[in-house]
């Protein structure tokens, strides 16, 4: 029977990465060559097919072992990256905002690819628990703390996203005023007036289209600021509960609700740089409410892969069953 689940669950690791790899090359062509509806559609269904693969993956391995599949590093890969795929639908299915998931969609393929890529084939087996991990403690606070990690970076890549739109803009409107005054420096009056004159009529002429054009950035970045407050606040919501349930089970485990670990330590200051986020986008007296919170949020989104992988790569404290050694 244990055969059978380890022959199920290399299948459908591999039908999961197959799938990634042809995505991976439509989204180059689309990218790199011009846009096709068809393939942007069939990227849409390759990513459900492999998020069905991976959530089949979940229940075999968890039949197979006897225990939620939160044990070590490539299980958790695997439940970040199926969390990763549903907080990405949460816009789209939501208010059917197929630009937003856009943003995030190459971020949850990249994920789904890494957590069935098979780089570490020790990642891979099934190992018997640990008597730290033997706790109905496990699924609620490993759960939550990956699905805040989920949410978190979709609704950090929003507002990376936003940054970006913003200062794009801005530099636009430099550089048009720049090139303004420099003409009026190096040209004369005379052809600066009739150069002025038929600039106007053209401006008149293109006014309806540069209006629509102007109001669907404006609500465009509306979206992405009203998203990005909406995904990290159930983010930072999970992410407390998770840190609050791992309190209570290292106090069981360890005797000790806090103990400064590092993966505990990084976990506090990601959780503190996402306080400061959502005290920011709340605060009326602040000029730019999104844009500094979306500051915040950027530098949120590299802590969430310090805390969750960084301190992985190390080994070191409290919180090495998931580590690479």
């Amino acid at each position: 029977m244990f055969m059978i689940f380890v022959a199920l669950e290399h299948i459908l690791t591999h039908i999961s990465f197959s799938i990634i790899l042809i995505m991976i090359m439509i989204y180059l062509m689309n990218f790199l060559v011009y846009e096709i509806e068809g393939l942007r559609s069939s990227s849409e269904k390759g990513m459900i097919a492999t998020f069905l693969s991976i959530t089949g993956l979940l229940v075999i391995r968890w039949i197979s072992s006897g225990h939620f599949p939160l044990s070590n590093l490539n299980e958790s890969l695997i439940f970040l990256s199926w969390s990763f795929y549903i907080i990405h639908m949460i816009p789209k299915i939501w208010n059917h905002m197929n630009n937003l998931s856009t943003i995030t969609a190459p971020s949850v393929i990249f994920t789904q690819g890494f957590a069935t890529s098979g780089l570490s084939t020790e990642l891979h087996q099934t190992a018997i628990l640990v008597p730290a991990l033997q706790s109905q403690w496990l699924m609620m606070h490993v759960s939550m703390m990956l699905l805040s990690y989920a949410a978190l970076l979709c609704g950090s890549l929003l507002s990376v996203a936003l940054i970006v739109i913003k200062f794009q803009k801005n530099i636009n409107f430099f550089l048009k005023n720049k090139n303004f005054f420099s003409l009026k420096k190096s040209k004369s009056f005379l052809f600066s007036e009739m150069k002025y004159l038929s600039e106007k009529r053209g401006i008149f002429q293109k006014n309806s289209f540069l209006s629509f054009h102007n109001f669907y950035k404006y609500q465009f970045i509306q979206h992405l600021d009203y998203w990005s407050y909406r995904v990290i606040s159930l983010g930072f919501t999970f992410l407390t509960i998770g840190i609050l349930s791992g309190a209570v089970w290292a106090n069981e485990a360890w005797g000790s609700y806090w103990n400064w670990d590092p993966k505990e330590t990084w976990a506090f200051i990601t959780w503190t740089i996402f306080a400061i986020y959502l005290h920011t986008r709340t605060n009326p007296k602040l000029k730019d409410q999104s844009t500094n919170s979306a500051f915040a949020a950027s530098i949120g989104f590299l802590l969430i892969w310090i805390c969750y992988f960084g301190i992985n790569l190390l080994g070191i404290g409290f919180h090495t069953y998931g580590s690479f050694q």
